[in-house]
């Protein structure tokens, strides 16, 4: 026998004190076909899987959203997302969540982060971490249907984390999406700034203040991934010069060859990070880096085994400005 049609404005996720309210019988929220995330919580469907040829990263980033978006039903008009749940709302990049045996958290085993404004009762429900906030020291925001704490409120709410881990975090937020050769989104505004981020710390008493700080000093708007925003720290905090970000680089003839994560125009040298690649966006890089080799720039081309290894990284870039 089929269920029985729930009403259209109730729509995929829903409370059940407004299916109720619609005159859905209980044993209707009981069905097979609806899937109950969270106590007072129905959706429709099976769970979306997500994708495992993504990166870790990406998967964890995705499973909190996805989350978000089951529980939203739930949400309190004063409680809003928060943390690294907001954070993952807009996109931004986390360190990833290390289980008990070093492998990357299972995704189901995420946190969900949930915030309320003053004196409101704290959210509690499995899988549900929740906090309290003043007004004066948050603002919040709607971001693809979501309540979600702003850019520069989810960032000085992460203070626990490393400053490279802030600087990349930052370095997202405050990106500006400037004219080049095949850039996209050419005058997006970014989604705060360090003016914003500089008065959301100075709003108030904050986690991990000193760390934020530090941070929000060598925020810059032109990197592009979290692993640029670490090799730039690397190599600021070792004394190395600071590159110029996502340059985009000619031959004498004024043809593009490229835009390099980090460059020392006056050197000559290019630092570059290269993640996992496959096929052809492997072959298109060896003939870009050809290019560049054959246009007179010494390229530093950094691999994550290199990364994990600082001073070599650091030799090496300080070999490259010396010759």
């Amino acid at each position: 026998m089929e269920n029985e049609p729930l009403p259209s404005e109730l729509g995929r996720a829903f409370a059940v004190r407004t299916a109720r309210a619609h005159g859905v019988g209980r044993g209707r929220l009981r069905s097979a076909d609806l899937r109950a995330p969270f106590h007072g919580v129905r959706v429709q469907g099976e769970a979306a899987g997500i994708d495992e040829s993504l990166d870790p990263y990406e998967r964890q980033r995705r499973a909190r959203v996805a989350r978000a978006r089951d529980y939203a039903p739930r949400l309190h008009g004063g409680h809003f997302f928060s943390h690294q749940t907001a954070a993952s709302i807009w996109g931004a990049p986390l360190p990833l969540e290390i289980d008990d045996f070093g492998r990357p958290a299972a995704l189901e085993d995420l946190e969900l982060h949930v915030c309320a404004r003053g004196a409101l009762p704290l959210p509690r429900a499995s899988g549900v971490t929740g906090h309290r906030t003043l007004d004066s020291l948050t603002s919040v925001r709607m971001h693809d249907d979501l309540r979600v704490s702003s850019p520069a409120a989810t960032w000085v709410s992460l203070g626990t984390l490393s400053v490279v881990q802030l600087v990349a975090l930052g370095d997202y937020f405050c990106r500006q999406w400037r004219q080049g050769v095949g850039r996209l989104d050419a005058g997006r505004p970014p989604l705060t700034t360090t003016g914003e981020l500089r008065n959301a710390i100075n709003a108030g008493r904050r986690r991990g203040a000193a760390r934020l700080r530090t941070a929000v000093e060598l925020i810059r708007e032109d990197s592009w991934s979290p692993r640029e925003s670490q090799v730039r720290c690397l190599l600021v905090q070792a004394g190395l010069p600071e590159p110029d970000l996502n340059v985009d680089v000619f031959d004498e003839a004024g043809r593009f060859i490229g835009c390099v994560d980090m460059a020392y125009p006056e050197q000559r040298v290019i630092v570059e990070y290269h993640g996992v690649q496959h096929g052809q966006q492997w072959a298109r890089d060896v003939e870009r880096a050809a290019a560049l080799r054959a246009a007179g720039w010494t390229i530093i081309e950094v691999t994550y085994p290199l990364l994990d290894d600082p001073r070599r990284l650091i030799r090496r870039v300080a070999a490259a400005l010396r010759r």
